[in-house]
């Protein structure tokens, strides 16, 4: 007994020895091989800059403005085309300087500007894809290839509305950067970002795929952006974002943060911006489809509410009458399930899906009605066609600049919401977080004059608010409940 427990005892203790023995030895073979792996990332990082970089541009954008200065000082709002500081805050929501009274005005200047930003050869005969931000409202864009060769550009087309632009210079057997399908792109996937941050050539930052299908920001008309931690800074506008196989999966657009990047960085997915550019270079603008619903998202509320089991689709709560959507025989308490046989996930990707289509594109679309699928067929109209016979313009207007639509007052309106006997147009919906909700402006309020103009419809509200951005403010009277009041917006 005494000798079984003795050799057990010695087991522990020999075993205990080679423990001490051989760990730090286990340790620090498990540390080389996470060395090595490390290694082995590097050069496969700095593998994808070597086979990128050559196809990435330094773009430098000239305007010639005419300047204002003020009797007192510089003013503190920066120059009025600064895409320097194309951040979140500072570049696409414009500020703008107040206007110097008479007494402080000074004979005007003109003075050319210039903004510095970044773009990606897509062809080897010169076509180069970049932001709308930066050259939309150049005169002049030159650019300077990698190997010092600088070109002045011609602009073949820009789009406001998805942030995209072409440019092409002439040159030919140029290397140039494959796209990839950005919609296999999952999240937590490697990226690098490749451009020019503060002038800086080929700056190279990596970083993972933080989320997709970003929205409301208010950047552009048609957001749908890849959220990324790869570092991103002022000068990166218009640059590649690339995945481990060299191929581009989005175009670097915005960063949140007025000092520069804090690992929130937004990309524009390389499939939107195809699209587009196949548009775009022929030399025309972008034509978009036009269905004529106003989404809204759903939630596990409004999905008990209609009798569904989850919160997938979207609900429609307004049809254009004689658009599209109408003639298909979409209603208002519709909702929208799948779209040419994709899910759709939220009101944005349901815009998105439709703008990216051509006008005369037939689509089924499946609904939700009275507890059972049905499956329609529409066939699109042109989008800005659409919107102005339909009056609707002004309603993309406001949401663009505001974060709100508005629809034309009818009589089932008006009962509704006691405007009998009134005039004006119905704020139909308010994007979160938007200027008009940090305003209070809600859906079912009535606005009844712009800038003491009474507008009686949304083709006068269009007319109204571009009138307003000349003056770069808008007053709004507008009505909710028995009250009257004036809500102050700015461009």
């Amino acid at each position: 007994m005494m000798r079984t427990a003795l050799k057990h005892t010695s087991c522990i203790i020999v075993s205990t020895i080679l423990l001490l023995l051989f760990c730090p030895a286990a340790a620090s073979a498990q540390d080389e091989q996470s060395i090595a792996a490390l290694r082995q990332m590097g050069k496969a990082f700095a593998s994808i800059a070597e086979k990128a970089s050559p196809a990435v541009v330094a773009i430098r954008a000239e305007r010639t403005v005419t300047q204002q200065y003020q009797g007192y000082g510089d003013s503190p709002y920066g120059s009025p085309f600064d895409p320097f500081s194309d951040d979140f805050f500072d570049f696409f929501f414009r500020r703008r300087s107040p206007s110097p009274s008479p007494r402080q005005r000074t004979p005007q200047r003109k003075q050319t500007t210039t903004a510095q930003g970044t773009g990606f050869i897509i062809s080897p005969d010169g076509y180069i894809l970049t932001n709308n931000h930066l050259v939309g409202e150049a005169e002049k864009v030159i650019v300077e290839l990698g190997d010092g060769r600088k070109f002045t550009a011609e602009k073949t087309g820009t789009d406001e509305d998805s942030d995209v632009a072409v440019v092409k210079i002439d040159a030919n057997n140029l290397q140039y950067l494959k796209m990839a399908d950005s919609d296999k792109l999952e999240v937590g996937e490697w990226v690098l970002a490749i451009g020019n941050p503060l002038g800086l050539s080929h700056t190279v930052t990596a970083g993972i795929v933080s989320a997709k299908g970003r929205s409301g920001f208010g950047l552009a008309t048609l957001e749908n952006f890849i959220q990324t931690d790869a570092a991103i800074n002022f000068g990166n506008s218009g640059g590649p974002l690339i995945n481990l196989d060299a191929e581009v999966v989005g175009m670097n657009t915005a960063i949140v943060g007025a000092s520069g990047n804090i690992g929130i960085g937004f990309a524009i997915p390389i499939n939107m911006a195809k699209n587009i550019y196949e548009q775009l270079k022929t030399g025309k603008p972008v034509e978009r489809g036009f269905l004529g619903v106003l989404p809204q998202d759903m939630d596990a509320d409004m999905a008990k509410a209609f009798g569904l089991k989850d919160n997938k689709g979207v609900l429609i709560p307004q049809v254009e009458e004689g658009s599209a959507a109408d003639k298909a025989g979409i209603k208002h308490n519709d909702v929208v399930l799948k779209f040419n046989g994709q899910p759709v996930e939220s009101a944005n990707d349901f815009r998105n899906k439709i703008a990216l289509l051509s006008p005369g594109t037939k689509v089924k679309i499946v609904i939700w009605r009275d507890g059972a699928e049905q499956t329609v067929t529409a066939e699109l109209d042109k989008r800005d066609a659409a919107a102005a016979a339909a009056g609707g313009q002004g309603a993309s207007d406001a949401l663009n600049e505001f974060g709100f639509t508005v629809q034309n007052l009818t009589e089932e309106l008006a009962k509704k919401y006691g405007f009998e006997g009134l005039a004006g147009v119905v704020v139909a919906s308010v994007e979160p977080d938007s200027q008009a909700d940090r305003a209070s402006i809600v859906e079912g309020m009535l606005i009844r004059e712009v800038n003491q103009v009474q507008v009686n419809n949304t083709k006068e509200f269009s007319e109204a608010i571009k009138q307003a951005k000349e003056k770069g403010t808008a007053l709004l009277l507008v009505k909710h409940d028995v009250y009257s009041f004036y809500v102050l917006l700015t461009f």
